[in-house]
């Protein structure tokens, strides 16, 4: 239908080309899962390029400190990179090529991406509680210290703390500092070996040639529409604006919506689903997936909503490890296993790395029917976690397929 537009008194219609394009579940599944990377084994290559596509495609991958297995952000690059080394992430950060900071969560980013966490980083600055003058001259004596040190750690202060800690995160004054101008933009963040924070300064580590130009709210708005879409393959309005969720006010909804209107978004509506939905314009409707297995990190990019394995995977998944224990159903930290685009199993376990044994707690598998060759790849995909958190053998404690667990069992002990 025409819309109706009237100006300087004159009324006129227009055809908006917001067409809406059909598809099926299954043909979103594909969609999402290509963009997330796992439509097959090596998508983005091997050796540490392939790691710098994965993130420059993605625009964001999320890091964690757990480290019951190998952290999350490892996790997400060696489940789609088979050669992946865990030294590869920190090379990149001190190459320039990317960078850690805390947009809608703490993560790696390209670089060429700098300039549009300017808004972000604006936005902690401006949205913070006022400071004390203490808490002024703190965070200007941390700065001097960064500009004569080079970097700093916490552990490169004294303990200024005045009162007896309150909990886990009450954070002594000097940490707070450190965060705060971090949060702001005034310190980077580089990891050591042990993954322990090192505060810089910019100057050191972004590279001279890098866009320091501060983006419009029109510039910012769209780049995180497009750079969401290109991850996911298919949004709703919600998950768009997750990445600017804290540059309050925020212009994204509204670009979104001139961007569906010219064209440069598609408006999708996927049957069976309340929409509407949102795909790049170059974005293939009919994307070839393999049928491998993947063990995934809670933290892994098509795990952050749970609201979207449930509408698009018919997986209800819940990251239990900040689940009262009593109110746990399937572990503290339990991996979503999926096989082409079913979500087969979820995996609770452990790396004893002192023994070099991974310890299933827990192997739950979903109401689906698995083929021997589902079984056998699940096997190889077990042998390559237990790779890459360096264990040698794998120990199972608990099942709620007995059939299963003795065809894997016997692939392990044969």
């Amino acid at each position: 239908m025409p819309e109706r537009l009237s100006q300087n008194g004159a009324v006129f219609f227009y055809f908006s080309r917001m067409e809406i394009i059909n598809i099926t579940k299954a043909q979103a599944r594909k969609i999402i899962l290509n963009a997330a990377g796992l439509a097959r084994k090596a998508q983005f290559g091997t050796g540490i390029e392939a790691v710098y596509r994965l993130i420059d495609h993605l625009g964001f991958v999320q890091l964690d400190t757990n480290y019951v297995v190998e952290r999350a952000h490892h996790h997400v690059m060696a489940a789609r990179i088979p050669d992946y080394q865990t030294d590869w992430l920190r090379e990149l950060c001190e190459d320039g090529s990317i960078f850690e900071y805390f947009t809608s969560d703490s993560g790696y980013l390209p670089m060429h991406d700098f300039r549009f966490s300017l808004p972000v980083k604006n936005a902690f600055k401006r949205q913070r509680q006022p400071l004390t003058p203490a808490e002024i001259k703190l965070m200007q004596e941390v700065l001097d210290r960064a500009e004569r040190e080079e970097s700093l750690m916490v552990g490169d202060f004294d303990n200024d703390r005045v009162e007896a800690s309150t909990g886990w995160w009450d954070w002594r004054p000097a940490k707070v500092a450190l965060e705060r101008l971090y949060l702001d933009g005034s310190l980077m963040i580089n990891r050591t070996k042990s993954f322990q924070k090192v505060y810089v300064l910019p100057v050191n580590v972004v590279p001279h040639e890098t866009d320091l130009t501060l983006p419009t709210d029109e510039e910012f708005a769209r780049f995180v529409v497009r750079r969401t879409l290109g991850a996911f393959g298919i949004a709703y309005v919600k998950e768009i604006a997750w990445r600017a969720r804290y540059v309050k006010g925020n212009l994204v909804k509204k670009e979104l919506e001139k961007m569906a209107k010219s064209g440069e978004v598609k408006t999708v509506a996927v049957e069976g689903l309340k929409g509407p939905f949102y795909m790049l314009p170059e974005q293939k409707i009919d994307v070839e997936i393999s049928d491998e297995v993947f063990i995934l990190s809670p933290f892994d990019i098509l795990n952050v909503f749970r609201h979207r394995l449930k509408d698009f995977f018919n997986f209800d998944y819940q990251i239990e490890c900040f689940v009262p224990a009593p109110k746990r159903q399937y572990g503290y930290f339990s991996l979503p296993i999926i096989a082409g685009d079913t979500f087969i199993a979820r995996m609770d376990s452990k790396a004893d790395r002192k023994q070099k044994t991974l310890i299933v707690q827990n192997l739950h598998f979903e109401p689906v029917d698995l083929e021997e060759k589902t079984i056998e790849k699940l096997v190889q995909a077990l042998r390559a976690f237990m790779r890459f958190n360096q264990c040698k053998d794998i120990v199972f404690k608990k099942c709620n397929h007995e059939a299963y667990l003795e065809a894997i069992s016997e692939s392990f002990s044969g």
